[in-house]
């Protein structure tokens, strides 16, 4: 380090302080990716540098966020095959001074950026309505069974995934795929699920995300357009549900 009279100077110092500053907001924001359940417990974290590309920072951020994650004990690092940072815990009375932090930031953007997916699900639900084959259908209803007999939590964020991709794929609208796929990705940190909520809401959630499913994937086998448009955009609301939820318990006033 480069120092005037003993004193480092001042650019280097300005940096050193803005990295620093960007290590915390960057852990913050992983912090809550957990906490509203972008990934769950068990889950293994996008790698370094994928979670870099996604919050529009360097690696050696990324690394250092990481790191102080495994410091609260919230992730682990395992090596070899199947190696990556995997989620220990959700949501420890330890985080919410960040999820605090985080969502107070962005609690606009995200509830228009919850609108946006709401309303871009109504179109690609509409569009698979009117394009799906019997090959689709076939598909549909193995993905909602799968889903029906999935197990609580990661399980049951998997198998939510897989039902989604496979209503795009319905769609046969490659742009319209991309764009939904863009937008949830900009919902955080790029998780490639839906937002899960709390573990005391979470099974009260996953039935009632089976009955909306049901009756979507009936909508859609149907060729009913109007009806799978409406349902897709009520049942997506879901996500900011949660997030809102974990306003609420952070301590922050939802209107």
């Amino acid at each position: 380090m480069t120092h005037v009279n003993g004193v480092p100077a001042p650019g280097i110092l300005d940096r050193e302080l803005e990295s620093s500053s960007r290590v915390d907001e960057i852990t913050d924001r992983l912090v809550t990716a957990l906490a509203i359940g972008e990934y769950l417990p068990g889950a293994r974290l996008p790698a370094e540098r994928e979670l870099a590309a996604s919050l529009r920072v360097g690696r050696m951020t990324v690394r250092a966020a990481l790191a102080r994650l495994v410091e609260r004990g919230l992730v682990e690092t395992r090596r070899g095959r199947g190696g990556g940072s995997y989620v220990l815990q959700q949501w420890p009375d330890s985080s919410t001074a960040a999820v605090a932090r985080t969502l107070r930031m962005r609690v606009d953007e995200l509830r228009d950026r919850c609108d946006a997916i709401c309303r871009m699900h109504g179109a690609v639900c509409r569009a698979a309505a009117e394009s799906r084959t019997d090959a689709d259908l076939g598909v549909l209803r193995q993905r909602l069974d799968d889903y029906r007999r999935a197990g609580s939590g990661l399980a049951a964020q998997q198998a939510d995934s897989a039902l989604h991709l496979a209503i795009m794929d319905a769609a046969h609208n490659v742009v319209l795929k991309q764009v939904l796929l863009d937008l949830e990705a900009s919902i955080s940190i790029g998780a490639p699920a839906h937002v899960w909520g709390e573990p005391a809401t979470m099974r009260q959630m996953e039935q009632r995300a089976l009955g909306e499913h049901t009756t979507l994937v009936d909508a859609i086998a149907n060729g009913h357009g109007d009806a799978a448009e409406s349902l897709a955009r009520a049942h997506v609301a879901i996500d900011f549900e949660n997030i809102s939820a974990a306003m609420r318990r952070a301590g922050m006033l939802v209107d």
